[in-house]
């Protein structure tokens, strides 16, 4: 699959400046630690108390037992809550949120989705994002919230009752929590294989970098 065929020219008015300004990126490789040592430590303590027929490999875990997967996983959490409140905040503050992420429409989606499955995709500039970028990214936002809530209640459950009663109980926030987190490796697996495909949306997110024309 070639991804970067039928790849539009940047235009010559392009913005000035970095790609991915440096709170951005900074805020980026701080979310991807946390969410690493949320899932690797939040396999371990489902395997303490699986819910399905199944457990995660010790090898791919984090703690090494029950309490020290624990403590892994509340540090990574208040790392996760803060740099998610600051990359918010800064999305908001800037207009990134309105410009990055919108306008976004299902016909936009459904058209930048077959290009992607043709190979037809344009990946010319990274400044701008086309509608399954959006809808990707702005998917985990809203997934890391509600995984944020569910740990809420799986955290302090006696303290956050109206919470637990709206994930359905304990026991339902537990799952909504561990579907939660394999929609986050899901996306994380999907963008991995698109950094690989595109290496220089690696390059733009270390170093800042500015597209250049092809």
């Amino acid at each position: 699959m070639n991804s970067t065929t039928a790849t539009a020219p940047i235009p010559a008015t392009a913005e000035a400046g970095p790609v991915h300004p440096l709170w951005m990126r900074i805020s980026h490789w701080l979310n991807a630690l946390a969410v690493v040592i949320l899932v690797t430590s939040g396999w371990r303590i489902y395997d303490a108390a699986p819910f399905f027929p199944f457990t995660i490999p010790t090898v791919v875990t984090l703690g090494g037992w029950l309490g020290g997967a624990l403590q892994w996983h509340f540090a990574a959490m208040w790392l996760l809550v803060a740099n998610g409140l600051f990359y918010l905040f800064m999305n908001i503050a800037t207009g990134r949120l309105a410009t990055k992420f919108f306008p976004l429409t299902p016909a936009g989606v459904w058209r930048d989705a077959l290009a992607a499955l043709k190979g037809r995709l344009s990946h010319a500039d990274p400044r701008h994002y086309n509608s399954v970028q959006k809808l990707a990214y702005l998917f985990v936002m809203l997934d890391l919230i509600v995984i944020v809530l569910s740990g809420l209640v799986l955290w302090k459950s006696v303290q956050f009752p109206v919470l637990r009663e709206l994930m359905g109980g304990y026991e339902s926030a537990r799952r909504v929590h561990f579907f939660g987190m394999a929609a986050i490796v899901a996306f994380v697996v999907v963008h991995l294989v698109m950094v690989a495909l595109v290496p220089r949306t690696l390059l733009t997110m270390i170093r800042g970098g500015k597209p250049e024309a092809r």
